[in-house]
């Protein structure tokens, strides 16, 4: 029970890898407030999980929702050992696209979103001597051509990270960055349906330099990843920022792989 005893917020986690960490997080002995924007999803989800689960409705691109997460998980729990800032918007949109209200709304959950979650949250992450965890993308060094604003959000959270990790250093709150790369979401499978792709996508795409494993990242995976900055087996680093993806995302050749 490598979080026994311990509250985990994990934002963004009625689906997809936010839903993978909530499941492991209990698993391993946590107690986690579970956030999304779909009450039911939230609802079945804390039933299924027991009574270790409470669940917060609210939108990250409200600046006052927050506050209102970490309320409920005080009021929940009384204690905040872990965060997870999961929660993120992603629109196709290249440079022509994007205008300033959407470049707004996308930097107001993926990047303003996660600072004022921790704004609030600090006092409580400082007595539990916290850890926070960032789930960013590997999309934050340059992005594809039609994730600009949301790969520019990326990289503001994980300046973030690392900022709060050199501030908080003392105080014994950890800070940690995940980079993931492509994970098989039921959302990112659907969303290739809608973009042309066959229903057997993900096989073929095992088939090339983007799966070397020979299958897809699945959310399980990267789960793993943040039970360990989360518990206290990764004490005393703070401000790692880590690339999870199946090959070096920097300085690799995949035509020449091919």
């Amino acid at each position: 029970m490598q979080l026994k005893d311990k509250v985990v917020i994990v934002t963004g986690s009625t689906t997809g890898i936010g839903e993978a960490i909530a499941r492991l997080c209990v698993a391993q002995g946590a107690s986690v407030l579970v956030h999304g924007r779909d009450e039911q999803r939230a609802k079945e989800l804390a039933d299924e999980l027991g009574e270790s689960v409470a669940y917060h409705i609210d939108d990250m691109a409200d600046a006052e929702a927050p506050g209102r997460i970490v309320t409920t998980a005080i009021s929940k729990f009384g204690r905040i050992d872990g965060l997870v800032n999961n929660a993120g918007w992603s629109k196709r949109s290249d440079l022509t696209a994007t205008d300033a209200d959407l470049f707004d709304s996308i930097m107001a959950v993926n990047a303003r979103g996660p600072m004022l979650l921790v704004q609030s949250a600090i006092e409580h992450l400082i007595k539990s001597q916290g850890s926070v965890v960032g789930i960013g993308s590997i999309n934050s060094y340059t992005g594809e051509p039609q994730l600009l604003p949301y790969s520019m959000s990326k990289a503001a959270h994980g300046t973030m990270s690392r900022n709060l990790a050199n501030v908080y250093g003392r105080q014994r709150v950890r800070f940690n960055h995940l980079n993931v790369g492509w994970v098989l979401t039921e959302n990112e499978y659907q969303l290739k349906i809608k973009e042309g792709l066959s229903e057997d996508w993900p096989e073929q795409v095992a088939k090339t330099h983007c799966a070397p494993s020979g299958r897809m990242t699945k959310p399980e995976d990267i789960a793993q990843h943040v039970l360990f900055w989360l518990s206290d087996a990764s004490r005393p680093i703070t401000g790692s920022m880590v690339d999870l993806e199946q090959y070096p995302v920097v300085g690799r050749m995949p035509m020449a792989m091919d």
